[in-house]
């Protein structure tokens, strides 16, 4: 009795966690918007900043190189979105963020950020 109960315990933490770590589905294809360039040296942090939009939220749309830049932080300053990433690698990468309406595909607007790290 105790075996089954402990069985069926853990056959349903494993089924929430599992829910728990599922992602949302990526960022579509991306509208046209703003290129911004950003050139930074290595071991400093890089700042991107971008516009609230009321019932909507900014995405990583694409994989961001992590032996260039790491994600360190993210705030809403004033009427603003900051996200700011330590460059701990040379290189060049696209930082590009969909404008979506929570966690769908579909981007209503777009930003794109080239980093160059020297």
């Amino acid at each position: 009795m105790y075996r089954s109960a402990l069985v069926a315990a853990l056959a349903g933490a494993a089924v929430s966690s599992a829910s728990a770590l599922a992602s949302a589905p990526p960022v579509g294809p991306l509208p046209a918007g703003p290129t911004t360039t950003i050139t930074a040296a290595k071991g400093t942090l890089v700042s991107v900043a971008l516009p609230q939009r009321s019932g909507k939220s900014w995405r990583l749309a694409r994989r961001v190189s992590s032996r260039v830049l790491v994600e360190t932080g993210e705030a809403d300053v004033g009427s603003s979105v900051v996200v700011v990433y330590r460059a701990v690698g040379r290189g060049t990468v696209r930082v590009a963020y969909g404008l979506t309406r929570g966690e769908t595909a579909h981007a209503y607007a777009s930003a794109t950020f080239i980093v160059r790290i020297r």
